[in-house]
């Protein structure tokens, strides 16, 4: 099993500064993702297992949390700490927090 986070924990856990990592394609996370989410699209995941930490949580946020869920799945597996965010970015920005836009993590905040 999985364990997912709630949007008001991880909106708390985010702002302790927590690791977040937007799984979704690369046109989503330039639309607008959570400020300071580090991009890895779900597809680079297995070649990319060595910039995870596995002694912290690491957040997993896609749109709705479908692929946040697979994502962290595999992700324990391999012994990374992983946690789904179950509401997603489409959450995050439906209860009003800021967004970024582009493709980068400090890009502007809306």
């Amino acid at each position: 099993m999985v364990p997912e986070i709630d949007l008001p924990t991880f909106a708390a856990e985010h702002a302790a500064g927590a690791l977040v990592i937007d799984v979704r394609e690369s046109f989503e996370y330039a639309a607008g993702h959570v400020p300071g989410a580090r991009h890895i699209p779900m597809s680079q995941l297995p070649d990319r297992l060595a910039e995870l930490p596995t002694a912290q949580p690491v957040y997993v946020i896609c749109q709705s949390g479908g692929r946040s869920y697979a994502a962290a799945g595999g992700l324990r597996r391999a012994g990374v700490n992983a946690i789904s965010v179950a509401p997603g970015t489409g959450g995050w920005i439906h209860a009003g927090h800021p967004v970024v836009r582009g493709s980068h993590p400090a890009t502007e905040v809306a």
